[in-house]
């Protein structure tokens, strides 16, 4: 084992799950994180069975099912039309094709699961306002700057620290990430105050226009999750900012009453402008390596950015144990193991977001033809490639 400890820059899921890994191959970490508290912002996040696979494998799988809603389908909406399009069952042998379960829940419960996990682990230090700011390396050793100014050391470094990653810009160089144009309004409300006829156990989808509609129920279905988007030519990267309905309101104008409804019940609307950077094969500097949004932040259109960085924790800890915690081996294997399919999963996204969310006309009524006319093993197998993965090995 490195007579240092591992750094990780970031204590959000990525983070937390990589420290939970690693702790459970024996290796020692502290976890460095920029804000004053260990918390999540945003609300609902949709699980697939990759990321239960994950917590398996983190020794948090029961924690996290206990947080989990349970939703019975994935519905897909005409948003002009006000039709039903599809509806795709997630009972028993969607949970026995792919070995566990669909669910959703609030991003905050995940976190906390993981957090409990590593709070109760001597071989996990967690540190609040400790931004990373740089890094640098003698070969034996890497040593991180805060934003304090305080150097701390450790055997290397893990960049979990999200979209805007500082480690990235050392590791990668790149430029600012890519702005899609893409619009995102969120909203947490009382069931009792969803539409009556709307309040399905469903991740719900509506589509429209350069526009869309999700919402789905949370802690234990006690409150419903609303997040519309629109594609609106946003030009600058904006976060959690604060916005009315009438805001809301001016990206939906085209689409059917009912689904309308929705932003009309939303309360306390906030706004973030998507992002998300092209696939980049190279996530390693000698004892330095990304992970999670750091290494491919990715669109939301398959809901697959908490579930990547799970994966990237699970494979990380894998080889970091095989290889005996030999870095200048097992971080390329593990680059090398999740470039290919995070990559895909970057670019599928963004063309979800063209031909399932947003289309009009003639390449939506082609998505309705295909999409509803579909049967349950043709939606399972669409989807085979994404779900039905562990995070070990190299997966595409």
């Amino acid at each position: 084992m490195p007579d240092r400890p591992i750094l990780i820059a970031g204590g959000g899921i990525g983070g937390l799950a990589a420290a939970l890994g690693l702790a459970r191959k024996g290796f020692r970490s502290v976890v460095l994180e920029q804000a004053p508290e260990l918390g999540e912002i945003g609300a609902g996040i949709q699980i697939g069975p990759n990321a239960f696979h994950a917590f398996d494998y983190l020794g948090v799988g029961d924690a996290a099912r206990a947080k989990a809603v349970y939703i019975d389908h994935l519905v897909l909406m005409d948003a002009l039309r006000d039709e039903r399009v599809a509806a795709i069952p997630l009972d028993e042998p969607f949970r026995r094709r792919f070995k566990n379960p669909y669910a959703v829940v609030h991003r905050a419960d995940l976190h906390m699961v993981l957090l409990d996990a590593c709070r109760a682990s001597d071989l996990i230090e967690l540190r609040t306002r400790s931004s990373v700011e740089r890094y640098e390396q003698d070969g034996a050793s890497v040593t991180v700057t805060l934003g304090d100014g305080e150097r701390v050391t450790g055997s290397a470094l893990i960049g979990a620290d999200g979209l805007r990653s500082k480690v990235r810009s050392q590791v990668v160089g790149d430029a600012q990430p890519r702005v899609s144009g893409h619009t995102t309004f969120r909203s947490v409300i009382p069931t009792e105050q969803m539409p009556e006829d709307l309040r399905w156990n469903a991740a719900t989808l509506w589509a429209g226009p350069k526009c869309h509609i999700v919402h789905y129920p949370l802690k234990g279905g006690k409150v419903f999750n609303l997040v519309v988007t629109c594609h609106n030519d946003a030009a600058e990267a904006v976060a959690g900012v604060p916005v009315t309905k009438e805001e809301v309101y001016k990206g939906f104008e085209h689409i059917a009453d009912r689904p309308k409804r929705i932003i009309e019940r939303g309360e306390n609307w906030k706004l973030w402008v998507l992002c998300d950077r092209d696939p980049t094969p190279n996530w390693v500097d000698g004892r330095v390596v990304l992970l999670g949004d750091a290494a491919h932040p990715m669109l939301q259109y398959l809901a697959q950015g908490a579930c990547m960085a799970l994966e990237d924790a699970v494979n990380l800890s894998h080889h970091m144990a095989e290889m005996g915690g030999n870095l200048e081996t097992a971080f390329p294997a593990y680059n090398r193991d999740r470039f290919a399919r995070t990559g895909r999963v970057q670019l599928n996204s963004r063309l979800m977001g063209e031909y399932v969310y947003h289309p009009a006309g003639g390449q939506a009524a082609l998505r309705n033809a295909i999409l509803g006319n579909s049967t349950r093993e043709q939606h399972y197998d669409r989807v085979a490639w994404l779900y039905g993965v562990t995070g070990l090995g190299a997966a595409v």
